[in-house]
């Protein structure tokens, strides 16, 4: 793979950034959730470079972002369900699963040759405005190599992906901290638990929402068995450990949030795992060292995605 020189660019920088996005390069942005790494939806050969810089299988969707409901629109058919949730909660962290329309110009590595594809409106200022200022769809996975722990700050998609994009765009931290909730429509279904709480999503369609967070063929982001991943093995549910990621009373090298707050948890996860990380390969690799042991998560509001991250970063690695 040719190495690139990857630019830094500042949050005034935003026209730049859109006219690379044009040109068919890489740029890794800011979103409420985590940095996503940007190609034009429209460009086969833009997104076949996303897939090589993330080394990501061409089996696992993209996310296309949009400025606008007008703007997906013209991508996806939309059912009376997904205009409601994206009335509700658009712009913001949660991306819809729906059948694409006739005409749509998407490429197909976008969907990974699936007949739908997952879309959303970020609410985060600076995607908005380089959104709307690039005029294409943008496919945006997390700007990380595939796997491995997501992005929440310019620093984090620099020392993984520096050599092999060709631009970030540094907005600062991102507030939300893990990636959107997916949710599929007809019927409506969760895919993938994120930074939109369930509860929410149930209140706003009057049901509880059935689940399907592991098929056997992925038909959104996020749902291979083994994700999210840090170089450690990962132990959950653990009160205490030679390296401890605690939450709560539960303390440890880091604890994710002190006073138990799943907001400040989610916003903090995969920064703390990336430094958990760091000090796991600093230990000699005795009985339980080496080891990232995680505090128990209340499988409630964003707990459910910070468990679902959680869980797939200790699920078995493929080789």
């Amino acid at each position: 793979m040719t190495t690139l020189t990857t630019q830094l660019l500042r949050s005034d920088e935003v026209a730049q950034a859109a006219q690379m996005l044009q040109a068919g390069q890489l740029v890794a942005f800011p979103t409420e959730t985590v940095y996503g790494l940007g190609a034009n939806a429209k460009n086969g050969e833009a997104v076949a470079a996303i897939y090589a810089a993330k080394g990501r299988p061409s089996f696992n969707p993209l996310i296309v972002h949009v400025p606008s409901l007008a703007q997906a629109e013209k991508l996806a058919v939309f059912d009376d369900d997904a205009r409601a949730l994206a009335d509700a909660f658009w712009p913001g962290p949660l991306s819809l699963v729906l059948p694409l329309k006739d005409g749509h110009g998407l490429s197909s590595l976008v969907t990974a040759g699936l007949d739908t594809v997952a879309i959303r409106v970020p609410a985060q200022p600076l995607a908005r405005e380089l959104l709307a200022q690039a005029g294409c769809p943008v496919a945006a996975p997390s700007a990380n190599p595939s796997g491995q722990i997501s992005p929440t700050t310019a620093a984090h998609v620099t020392a993984g992906l520096s050599g092999r994009i060709d631009a970030v765009i540094d907005g600062g931290p991102c507030t939300v901290g893990v990636e959107s909730t997916i949710v599929a429509t007809n019927p409506v279904r969760l895919l993938r638990p994120g930074g939109l709480p369930v509860e929410a999503l149930e209140a706003a369609v009057g049901h509880a929402l059935d689940h399907d967070l592991n098929p056997s063929t992925p038909s959104a982001p996020g749902q291979l068995t083994s994700h999210y991943a840090p170089n450690a093995a990962v132990v959950l549910n653990q009160l205490k450990g030679a390296l401890m990621l605690g939450f709560g009373s539960v303390d440890g090298q880091l604890n994710l949030s002190a006073s138990a707050d799943l907001r400040e948890a989610a916003a903090n996860l995969f920064a703390m795992l990336r430094q958990m990380d760091a000090l796991a390969k600093g230990q000699d690799k005795g009985e339980g060292e080496g080891q990232i042991h995680v505090a128990p998560i209340p499988m409630a509001g964003l707990g459910l995605a910070i468990n679902d991250r959680l869980s797939r970063a200790a699920a078995p690695r493929s080789n």
